[in-house]
């Protein structure tokens, strides 16, 4: 599953897991990002994985919105009820 994020300046993301590997490219933006306890900066063009069951936080720079792309496997079922159907226009 594919998912594209607009996230504001200085959000957060708090400190959680899930069953699906994650991995992404922040597109514009960045922040801090962690994982387990290893913590590094992130910035625009960076990209990063997370596998499945690891805690994971993201805080976003205060200043710049964030553009991130993300991938999930197997797909997040709790997201597809905001996925758009083919038929329907962008909500962007």
């Amino acid at each position: 599953m594919m998912v594209l994020y607009k996230i504001g300046p200085g959000s957060v993301f708090p400190l959680h897991n899930h069953r699906q590997a994650q991995f992404g490219v922040f597109l514009e933006g960045g922040g801090k990002f962690k994982v387990e306890e290893t913590m590094w900066k992130i910035s625009k063009g960076d990209s990063y994985f997370v596998p499945a069951g690891l805690y994971h936080e993201l805080k976003t720079d205060r200043r710049l919105p964030s553009l991130i792309i993300d991938f999930f496997v197997p797909t997040r079922e709790d997201y597809l009820k905001e996925a758009l159907v083919p038929e329907q226009k962008s909500r962007i």
